[in-house]
C-alpha cells in the first residue's frame, strides 16, 4: 500500500471492524433462527408421510382404481411453485434454486407461484406469467397458507388449466449442505407395489375410496407444500450462517493484514522522521 497514509490505513482498519459486527450478529441470529427451522422440519415431516401412505394404501386397495390426480394427460402448461427467501446475504441459496427451476421450464408453456420476495423479483424480471403474488414474505407463510396454495392449484388442475404442477425448493441435507431440487406434485404416480387388496381387509373408506382419495389429495400437497418451506427456511439460514462465518474470518484476515501493513508505515514514518533529525544536526 505504497503512498497510503497510516490515517487512511486506521480507517480502513475500523471500517473492516465495523463489518465483521455485523456478520458476527448476522451468523448468530441465523444460527438462532437454524435451530427453531430445524426443529419445525423434524416436526413437519410425520404429516404428510402418514398421507402419503394412506394414498397408496387407498390405490394400492383398488386394482381399478380411477381419480383424475392419477390421469396423465398431455401436458400443455406446468406450473411451479418455487420457494426461496426474503433476503439476500445468504450464498448461492438464492440464485441456485432460481436457477434450476428456470432451467427446468425452458421449452414449456409455466406459470408460476413464487414464494419469498426474490422468487417474486426474479420472475417478474422475466416477465413469465405469475399465477399470485400474495406470498412474497417466506417467512411470515403458515401451514394454512401452504394449504390454501394446495386447493387453488388442485381447482386449477381439475379444471384443466394446469396439466402439471411441481415446487422447486431446496433440500436441507446439513448445516453444510443444501440441494436445490425439484418434484412434481400432479400427477401422482401410482405405485406398483403387489399389495392389491390387502388394505381393503383392514380398512373401509366413507363414502368410498375415491371420494376419500380426492379429499385427501389437496391436503397432502399442502402437508409437501409445508415441507418444502421448511426445507427450505433451514437451509436458507445454514446457507446464511456459513456466508456469515465466512465474511467474519475474511474481515479477520483482512483486519490482520491491514494492522501489519499500519505497522510498517508507522514504522516507516519513524525511521524517516529519525533520520531527517539526524541530518538535520
Amino acid at each position: 500500500m505504497a503512498g497510503v497514509s497510516t490515517k487512511e490505513i486506521k480507517n480502513r482498519i475500523r471500517s473492516m471492524e465495523s463489518t465483521k459486527q455485523i456478520t458476527k450478529a448476522m451468523e448468530m441470529v441465523a444460527a438462532s433462527k437454524l435451530r427453531r427451522a430445524q426443529a419445525q422440519v423434524m416436526n413437519s415431516r410425520p404429516y404428510f408421510e402418514i398421507l402419503y401412505s394412506t394414498i397408496n394404501d387407498i390405490v394400492d386397495a383398488n386394482r381399478d382404481f380411477s381419480s383424475p390426480y392419477l390421469t396423465k394427460r398431455p401436458v400443455k402448461r406446468v406450473a411451479y411453485v418455487v420457494i426461496a427467501g426474503d433476503r439476500g446475504l445468504a450464498g448461492g441459496y438464492n440464485s441456485n434454486i432460481l436457477k434450476l427451476a428456470l432451467s427446468e421450464m425452458e421449452g414449456k408453456e409455466v406459470v408460476v407461484v413464487p414464494v419469498g420476495k426474490k422468487a417474486v423479483d426474479f420472475y417478474k424480471s422475466r416477465a413469465l406469467p405469475i399465477f399470485t403474488e400474495d406470498y412474497r414474505e417466506a417467512e411470515d407463510m403458515s401451514v394454512s397458507d401452504c394449504f390454501s396454495i394446495a386447493k387453488t392449484l388442485c381447482k386449477a388442475y381439475l379444471a384443466g388449466q394446469i396439466d402439471e404442477i411441481h415446487v422447486a425448493y431446496t433440500n436441507f441435507v446439513s448445516v453444510l449442505s443444501q440441494t436445490p431440487s425439484t418434484l412434481r406434485l400432479l400427477p401422482l404416480l401410482r405405485h406398483e407395489t403387489g399389495r392389491e387388496g390387502s388394505a381393503s381387509m383392514d380398512i373401509v373408506y366413507e363414502p368410498n375410496s375415491v371420494d376419500v382419495f380426492d379429499a385427501i389429495v389437496p391436503e397432502y400437497l399442502g402437508g409437501i407444500l409445508y415441507g418444502a418451506l421448511c426445507e427450505s427456511r433451514a437451509a436458507e439460514q445454514a446457507a446464511r450462517r456459513t456466508a456469515m462465518d465466512s465474511a467474519t474470518q475474511n474481515a479477520d484476515e483482512m483486519i490482520a493484514d491491514l494492522s501489519l501493513k499500519f505497522n510498517r508505515a508507522r514504522q516507516a514514518a519513524i525511521t524517516q522522521e529519525i533520520t531527517e533529525i539526524v541530518a538535520g544536526s
